[in-house]
């Protein structure tokens, strides 16, 4: 029998903010069949890949610039609402989709995919509207992936559960897998799907020696913390560092520019903060990809940042700040036994931290190698082995059993409507009525009138709302 037609695997990337697209693209870069083992399962032909992108639209969605400085690409990117996301996937064959998003969000996908998807199997789905040539006869769902983006230090169990149902919900470490599956396993849920990875963005040249200048850069996270009290104090500290330090180059690493959003809301940026300072010429703000900056890093500060893990990886000297206490709120516990925990005052000092080694090979971080191009001969680089070895399995198979949530009208009555409403379904995964944009595409107007709202919603986060907290504590 002649082999078949060349086919090209096919991935959709649902993401709502610039880090989970970054975490999404990559993650599913990372565990994607390998093209040899694709080839071997649908009869010799070569596979190539294609990344369709799709950002949800919400607060978060990334700028241009968000998305230029992330530096992923793909073949295809647009924003859409949830249910037009709903209505590509119905219209459109995929062989993977990760949904990259908070866990309500997650939650309202699985139940919106599993109503799109439901007797795909039988031949009753929707036609293919692009894409390879698939009859509906031949045609089945996608595998359908999700996940965390960085450290897992808080609403543990919630987010897990909103995330449940997907054939795949990727642990970033051993820690994090044994956790999640404890966690599914207490309420009697399928475990099954919990697989262990790492994050997909460590990587990058190992950490060999000083540089000239010395440079120490303080990572900050968009919501810790979350007053104008303990970030002037983080700031005025930095900035005292790099005065008590001129021959060291400090840098303020930000994530975002004012007016922007991350996965998270930042209500007092630095970038203003900074401006009541008078910092000396060996301190400046910089942003791009961290990556990059890591390249030139010789101490990487934070309060408990992911950037922390890529650091770490990298062998870079790292320190999670003690000063505002270590506390749950902060998400520094995380970092509890790392070795890493220290003050500005020790680091005024001249200490450097020594990471424990067993803490940071638990959290998936320095196992062996840290080439972002690494296939073999450490454990990062086979870390991705077992999901791209199910995901091979599942694609394989004949046909997929429907998408099975733990949260249902059943076991979640008060919960679950709520949640899917905020994207416009009802209790059953269908639009509701007068959803956005569920029959046709916006107009100029409506797109008009859906960038004025976001302005307004981002200016009343950044500008209004702390002013009527502070008006609120008078």
């Amino acid at each position: 029998m002649p082999p078949s037609s060349p086919k090209s695997l096919r991935i959709a990337v649902l993401a709502d903010s610039d880090t989970r697209w970054k975490w999404g693209a990559l993650t599913a870069d990372r565990i994607a069949p390998d093209p040899s083992m694709e080839t071997a399962s649908r009869g010799g032909a070569q596979v190539g890949r294609t990344l369709d992108g799709f950002l949800l639209r919400g607060r978060a969605t990334p700028t241009a610039r968000q998305l230029d400085e992330v530096g992923v690409r793909a073949d295809s990117l647009r924003e859409v609402t949830a249910v037009e996301f709903l209505r590509a996937m119905a219209e459109t064959s995929y062989d993977i989709v990760v949904l990259a998003l908070v866990g309500g969000g997650v939650q309202a996908m699985l139940h919106g995919l599993a109503r799109v998807w439901d007797g795909l199997e039988k031949g009753s789905g929707p036609e293919q509207g692009s894409g390879p040539e698939k009859g509906p006869e031949s045609r089945k769902r996608p595998v359908v992936v999700t996940g965390y983006v960085g450290v897992v230090y808080e609403k543990l169990a919630d987010g897990l559960l909103l995330r449940h149902g997907a054939d795949l919900v990727l642990a970033n470490s051993r820690q994090d897998a044994e956790r999640f599956r404890a966690v599914y396993e207490g309420v009697g849920a399928d475990a099954s799907a919990v697989t262990e990875v790492a994050l997909p963005f460590l990587g990058g040249t190992a950490y060999e020696g000083e540089h000239t200048p010395y440079t120490v850069v303080f990572a900050v996270q968009p919501s810790v913390p979350d007053n104008r009290r303990d970030r002037t104090y983080l700031l005025e500290r930095l900035v005292r560092h790099a005065r008590l330090h001129p021959e060291r180059e400090v840098l303020l690493k930000l994530r975002s520019r004012p007016g922007e959003h991350t996965t998270h809301i930042e209500e007092l940026p630095y970038q203003k903060l900074v401006q009541r300072l008078d910092p000396p010429a060996n301190f400046r703000l910089v942003y791009g990809n961290m990556g990059q900056v890591l390249d030139h890093t010789d101490l990487l500060v934070t309060i408990s940042s992911t950037a922390a893990l890529e650091s770490l990886h990298r062998r870079i000297p790292t320190v999670v700040l003690t000063d505002l206490g270590v506390r749950e709120v902060l998400g520094n516990h995380h970092f509890v036994g790392s070795g890493c925990l220290a003050s500005w005052d020790q680091l005024d000092a001249g200490h450097r931290p020594v990471p424990d080694e067993e803490w940071v090979a638990r959290q998936g971080v320095v196992a062996g190698g840290t080439s972002r191009t690494e296939s073999g001969g450490g454990t990062y680089g086979h870390a991705f082995d077992a999901a791209r070895e199910r995901i091979t399995k599942l694609l394989a198979s004949p046909e997929l059993p429907p998408l099975t949530p733990y949260y249902t009208p059943v076991t979640a009555p008060g919960y679950l409507p709520g949640i899917l409403a905020r994207h416009h379904l009802g209790p059953d995964g269908t639009p509701l009525p007068g959803a956005p944009a569920a029959d046709r595409e916006p107009g100029p107007v409506r797109q008009i009138v859906r960038r004025a709202a976001r302005g307004a919603y981002r200016h009343g986060v950044q500008r209004v709302a702390p002013v009527i907290r502070r008006m609120g504590e008078l």
